[in-house]
């Protein structure tokens, strides 16, 4: 079962695009780390975002949720690591990995290659929270 965190909703928002701006407006920082179509492209993350110290990166946003995974430093990973190609070759067997499908996926984040580390968890909208923007 995954586990669910109860965040703020405005950090799950999705914003809407400002032409005149030329920038997104309005987007919570759990929704602008959404990075499974740059990993799937072998591309370097989005900005992650904070939760209980650590870093985290939304493999997935669905209606007011976000699934995520910690990432961190591949001395701080315990298992086997690999790469977006890696993880697909082998078929559906990543999508039974009980961590999540990305858990051990090496990414790129400020030229460094980095690890998201499982279990998935579920962020949920709950109550707005004043200071809540950083987790």
């Amino acid at each position: 079962m995954t586990k669910e965190i109860t965040v703020s909703p405005s950090r799950l928002e999705h914003g809407r695009w400002c032409h005149n701006a030329n920038k997104m407006i309005g987007e919570g920082d759990i929704a602008a780390s959404y990075s499974a179509d740059r990993i799937g492209g072998e591309q370097p993350i989005r900005k992650p975002f904070s939760h209980a110290g650590g870093l985290w990166v939304a493999g997935g946003t669905c209606g007011g949720s976000a699934n995520a995974y910690r990432l961190v430093h591949p001395s701080c990973f315990d298992g086997q690591t690999f790469t977006y190609g890696v993880r697909v070759a082998d078929g559906y067997r990543g999508r039974r990995d009980k961590d999540g499908f990305y858990h051990g996926m090496q990414v790129k984040h400020r030229g460094q290659t980095m690890v998201l580390c499982g279990p998935e968890v579920k962020f949920v909208a709950g109550q707005e929270q004043q200071g809540d923007l950083f987790g």
